[in-house]
């Protein structure tokens, strides 16, 4: 069977794992293929792998971690150096991230699809997501860094963590799960307020365009979506430096 996907000009097939007769990487989250059960969508001629959970992760997703925007799913980083740093784990990225260009909040696929509450074998209790908010030094320590409760190294408070509610155990996301859970947070239809001088989206590959009174809705190409997410940015950037005096 062929699957079409937005970032990638030819037609994938669908594979297991074990049919690709190879180690391969997914060209979406930069993450093994041979690590999952579920379906591999390849284009063999040009070395293009995706997980299922990115080729069919959401055009948008209304996230909770970001509630201003919505998170637009782009194929590559459209800042400068061509790569991201996730917001939710701070590692770097090239590849698919969803980004709000204006607020310059940038998240891994799997990130943003990390499960709200998870159990691990290392812990007695559910652990759930937060956002960064809830890591602080353990009570009674004279350290002012957190230490993730699995591998030991330090947990940044500005990071997304797995956390019990119960007891003092904070662990990186990584460590916590692998899961992700497909459509979480999807909505293909942004409901997204109107940033000044630039109109609307109305839609996945869609911009609403103001002209004589009427809006107008102009089709884009996966590349203008990204140079027109670029520029907005760009714009917002030199607007807050005319507005500091800098």
């Amino acid at each position: 069977m062929d699957y079409k996907h937005f970032s990638h000009p030819h037609n994938l097939l669908i594979h297991r794992p074990y049919e690709l007769g190879q180690q391969v990487t997914c060209s979406g989250c930069q993450f093994p293929c041979d690590n999952t059960t579920a379906a591999v969508h390849a284009c063999h001629r040009c070395n293009f792998f995706l997980h299922d959970h990115c080729a069919n992760a959401g055009r948008y997703v209304k996230h909770p971690c970001h509630k201003p925007h919505p998170l637009v799913l782009l194929p590559y980083p459209t800042y400068a150096g061509n790569t991201f740093v996730c917001n939710a784990c701070g590692r770097p990225g090239k590849a698919f991230s969803y980004c709000c260009a204006l607020c310059e909040f940038d998240l891994h696929v799997g990130c943003a699809l990390l499960p709200v509450s998870v159990v691990n074998k290392d812990h007695q209790h559910e652990l759930d997501l937060y956002y960064g908010a809830q890591v602080v030094p353990r009570r009674g320590s004279s350290n002012d860094q957190e230490y993730c409760n699995i591998c030991r190294n330090v947990l940044e408070g500005r990071q997304w963590a797995y956390c019990c509610k119960t007891c003092d155990f904070n662990v990186h996301t990584a460590c916590a799960t692998t899961e992700v859970v497909p459509g979480l947070y999807e909505d293909d239809s942004p409901d997204c307020e109107a940033v000044e001088g630039q109109g609307a989206w109305a839609g996945a590959g869609v911009v609403a365009a103001e002209g004589g009174g009427n809006v107008v809705e102009v089709e884009l190409t996966e590349a203008e979506l990204a140079k027109l997410l670029f520029d907005m940015k760009l714009h917002i950037m030199a607007q807050n430096i005319a507005t500091s005096g800098i």
